[in-house]
């Protein structure tokens, strides 16, 4: 569909619903086009993005602590 650029003002919330919906809306200046209203590409979030791109071992949250480390940590009182 096109539309005029005063059409476009009183009915956007309008034409961007048609927009949404998969219609082609083009806003015109008289009669020649100069704009679409086409819907923003929504990324979702991706499981695993970083996958393969981390290298190296994390740390080993639950292996036994160092004695000059636990004796720090006991003496912190």
């Amino acid at each position: 569909m096109q539309i005029t650029v005063h059409a476009a003002k009183t009915n956007l919330s309008k034409f961007i619903a048609a927009a949404l919906a998969g219609e082609e809306v083009i806003i015109a200046k008289g009669r020649q086009p100069v704009v679409k209203i086409v819907p923003v590409a929504r990324n979702g979030f991706t499981i695993g993005l970083l996958k393969g791109k981390l290298t190296g071992a994390g740390p080993d949250f639950f292996a036994a602590m160092p004695e000059d480390e636990l004796t720090l940590w006991e003496s912190a009182e």
